[in-house]
Order: structure tokens, then C-alpha cells, then sequence
């Protein structure tokens, strides 16, 4: 049986969820993705609500066991939920977690609330730790479990205007190292990946010509450099490398 992959936040075909669905499925890896789509609809103003079902669609065409849930991961509930899906649908308990999913709002110190506040951490912080738990207590094999969460780069330099998305992400970077070394006897790797400014769509052609002179490899980040990454770091090739932070940035100076 292929080894099982579970990326969550695969609601948009330009998102890094997609790209990382299309590189581990071409891999060779069964693939089980969750997409949240109201909140895509709401921040990128677009329907995207057919996005799940092509990108389904396109990896099974390509050969690829591949299944997909919708799933809000402010719902303490829901990662139990997933992985009895996973269970359910593929046979099996997943071998790689990938946390992609994310809620992101721009606030600066002086606009944000509480529940601003609130709304990140439910998702950036507790649904990732709840999903890792989960993963943990399903995890079934001797060795070769990974967890690969995703963080933003908030260690590297300031992020003025997202306070609570860089509260909740540098929480992401404390908890990777805490529960890498918890999850090790258990044959489970943890790192996290800050794949840094990446076009997923977000990026206006302002945006770009702001950005590109700050990337020495004279582009801003795409969604696959960091599918390739993740593909590593979900490999027996990454076995000895736990609890770390990778910058896959293209040499970002901020």
C-alpha cells in the first residue's frame, strides 16, 4: 500500500495545499486533503467553491488515490473527525501530516480585538496541535511518521500589520520543537516550513514589483518551491531531521 498523505488547507488550485497534493501524489503517496472554502471565498473574494472537486479530480486522473473533505479546523472536533476519514476512506491511518491550513486576517496592534485574536489561534495554534495530537495517537507504525507544519517567517524579521497571524505562527515554531521531541520515540519527525512571501494569488502586480528586488533569485516564491520542500521533508531521505524550522525563502531580505 502507498504510504498516506493528509495536507489540510487545499482549498484553492494556486494555493501551496494544492501544489503540495500535486507533488506528494506524484510521488507515489495517497493523498486525503481537507479544504475550508467560506473562509477562501471570503478573504480572496473569488468562488472557489468547485476548487476542491477539480483539484480531486486532477489527481485521480493522474493516477493518484486521492480523497477530499470539507473541514473547519476552528471546530475542536473536526481532527478526530479527519482521521477516522482518512481511516475510513483509504484503509489506513495517514503516514504524513502536512498542517498547511491557516486563518489569516490583517490586523495591526491597534485595529486587532480579541476575537480577532481568537479566530487565529483557534485555527493556526489549536487546530495544528489538536491535528498533531490526532496524527500521534494514530500513528500506528514503528518509524517513518512526519509532521510538517507551516509557519511564516515571523522569527525572521518583523510583521507589521498581521499581529495575531504572527502571534499564532510563532507559536507554530515553539510547538514543532516541544512535540519533536516528545514524538521521536515514536518514530515521528516534526519540522515546520516558512516558505516566505509566496504567490498564491494574493500578489497584485504592485505587490510583485515591491517584492521582487528583495529576492535575490530575482522572484517571489511559488507555490511549488515549497511542495518540493515538503516532498523531502516527508521522505525517508529527512529521517535524521527533527524539531527544525527550514527558510525556504530564495534569500527574502526584509
Amino acid at each position: 500500500m502507498n504510504k498516506i498523505a493528509l495536507v489540510t488547507g487545499a482549498s484553492r488550485l494556486q494555493g501551496i495545499g494544492a501544489a503540495v497534493c500535486r507533488e506528494l501524489g506524484s510521488s507515489g503517496y495517497s493523498v486525503f486533503f481537507t479544504s475550508w472554502t467560506p473562509f477562501d471565498q471570503a478573504v480572496y473574494q473569488k468562488n472557489t467553491t468547485r476548487d476542491p472537486d477539480i483539484l480531486l479530480e486532477e489527481l485521480r486522473t493522474a493516477g493518484v488515490q486521492a480523497e477530499q473533505m470539507e473541514a473547519d479546523l476552528s471546530d475542536p472536533e473536526v481532527p478526530e473527525q479527519i482521521f477516522l476519514e482518512v481511516k475510513n476512506r483509504l484503509g489506513a491511518p495517514p503516514d504524513i501530516l502536512v498542517n498547511n491550513a491557516a486563518f489569516s486576517v490583517n490586523k495591526d496592534i491597534l485595529e486587532m480585538t480579541a476575537l480577532d485574536l481568537d479566530r487565529h489561534y483557534h485555527v493556526n495554534v489549536r487546530g495544528t496541535a489538536l491535528m498533531c495530537g490526532a496524527f500521534a495517537r494514530h500513528f500506528s507504525k514503528e518509524s517513518g511518521g512526519r509532521i510538517i507544519n507551516m509557519t511564516s517567517g515571523q522569527s525572521q524579521g518583523p510583521m507589521p500589520g498581521e499581529i495575531p497571524y504572527a502571534v499564532s505562527k510563532g507559536a507554530i515554531d515553539a510547538l514543532t520543537l516541544s512535540i519533536s521531541a516528545e514524538l521521536a520515540p515514536m518514530g515521528i519527525t516534526v519540522n515546520a516550513v516558512n516558505p516566505g512571501p509566496t504567490d498564491t494569488g494574493w500578489m497584485t502586480r504592485e505587490i510583485k514589483e515591491q517584492l521582487t528586488p528583495l529576492f535575490p533569485l530575482g522572484r517571489p516564491g511559488q507555490p511549488a518551491d515549497a511542495a518540493r520542500l515538503i516532498r523531502f521533508l516527508a521522505s525517508e531521505d529527512s529521517a535524521w531531521i527533527t524539531g527544525q524550522v527550514l527558510h525556504s525563502e530564495g534569500g527574502f531580505r526584509r
